[in-house]
Formats: structure tokens, C-alpha cells, sequence
């Protein structure tokens, strides 16, 4: 009997514990799913798989600075998306159909309304944390 009580206790401080630990950012690990294996963990396009690419992945840090210091916010969920505009390349996937789950409206720079996944919109905030 005191042995279960034992291990009951170190649950409830090993439970407390965990409680207090940091939990992993959603949009970072989708990321590090979708993103990393080409654009690298830190965006800067040099992902394992970016020297087998025809086309070097672009450096995510730098997307604000080439932008005269804003984060292109609408061009960025359309290149990952896949919307077909101007934005997309053949060469990355479209990663649209993977977003399930919650949509938002979002009022893109040009006033146009997009039903958009939240867990997409997460992972281009998550991109514009990487910016230097």
C-alpha cells in the first residue's frame, strides 16, 4: 500500500511538473513539418533536401527586408496555399489541402475577403517571427 502511494505521489509531481514545462508551438512544428526539410529550421533556404532542389528555397528571414521592411503577409499564405496566382512556383508544393480544421476571414492588403485555414495563417506568423 505505501509503495502505490509512492507512485501516486511522484505522478502528481511529475504531472505538476510537466504543467509548468513549456508546450511546443503549434505553427513551429508545422513548420518544421512542411517546411524545414527545404528551407532549413532557422528559414534561411538551406533545408537538408535544398541542394537537390533546381531552384534554391528562398531565405524566409529575408522576406520582410526584400519587402521594404514589410512582411508580405497576403504573398506568403498564397505561396504556401497554393492559391493560383502570381505568388506560386511549380517548383514548392501546395500545401493548402493540408490545412483542415477552423477558417477565418481575412482582409488581404488589397481589400479583397479570404475564407482562410487558421493553422495556415499561424504558420505565416510563425514565418514572420523569422525575420532578421
Amino acid at each position: 500500500m505505501i509503495r502505490a502511494g509512492g507512485a501516486l505521489g511522484a505522478l502528481l509531481i511529475l504531472g505538476a511538473c510537466m504543467a509548468d514545462a513549456p508546450r511546443p508551438d503549434p505553427a513551429a512544428e508545422v513548420y518544421d513539418s512542411l517546411c524545414a526539410a527545404c528551407h532549413g529550421p532557422g528559414g534561411r533556404g538551406d533545408g537538408g533536401l535544398a541542394g537537390d532542389l533546381p531552384v534554391r528555397p528562398a531565405d524566409l528571414t529575408q522576406l520582410a527586408a526584400r519587402n521594404d521592411g514589410v512582411f508580405p503577409s497576403d504573398a506568403v499564405i498564397a505561396q504556401v496555399h497554393g492559391y493560383p496566382d502570381r505568388y506560386h512556383t511549380d517548383i514548392m508544393p501546395q500545401f493548402g489541402p493540408l490545412f483542415t480544421g477552423a477558417r477565418v476571414t481575412v482582409t488581404t492588403a488589397d481589400g479583397a475577403r479570404m475564407d482562410t485555414p487558421r493553422a495556415l495563417l499561424d504558420l505565416v506568423r510563425y514565418v514572420e517571427t523569422l525575420q532578421r
